[in-house]
């Protein structure tokens, strides 16, 4: 992935995906037809938690921006890492979370020293979820993530944007 490229795609307010521009469809390695309607899950890594896709929803579906790192397959079983911003869409003039039809989503190519120390905190969050077993995964998987966070003395957000 190119520094100057960016990824980009819209989802229904289920994340179902509306909107895909060539650059994405060129990396997930799928037609625009195979995905438009999919759920954007469909390229979901599976070396990403659990944890991370619950925080970024909560923070969507309460009207809030989302920055994150994310790990990316393709449909050939490739992989790609990406800093995203995922943001709300509205209907009408208002930005109240009651009126969200749906997300827009921007991602580009991050800093590979980053991606180091995002790839060891998931495997954390990662080992975490699995011993946790499935009820409590995402409970266990938060606990990490935000124990790392809370030691730097900033917030999620600030926490990823400072990386």
């Amino acid at each position: 992935m190119n520094v100057d490229e960016f990824i980009v795609s819209k989802t229904d307010a289920s994340g179902r995906l509306t909107y895909c521009n060539r650059i994405f469809i060129d990396y997930a390695g799928y037609s625009e037809h195979e995905l438009l309607g999919q759920q954007h899950n469909i390229v979901r890594h599976p070396d990403m938690p659990r944890s991370v896709f619950h925080l970024l929803w909560t923070t969507i579906k309460s009207g809030n921006e989302f920055f994150g790192y994310v790990k990316n397959i393709s449909k050939d079983g490739s992989y790609y890492w990406v800093i995203a911003n995922v943001t709300p869409s509205y209907s009408g003039a208002g930005t109240d979370a009651k009126n969200i039809i749906g997300f827009f989503s921007v991602r580009r190519k991050p800093d590979p020293a980053k991606i180091r120390i995002i790839d060891a905190i998931y495997k954390e969050m990662l080992l975490a979820e699995k011993q946790a077993g499935s009820r409590d995964a995402i409970a266990a998987g938060t606990k990490v993530l935000m124990d790392i966070v809370n030691k730097t003395g900033k917030d999620y957000r600030e926490f990823i944007l400072s990386l």
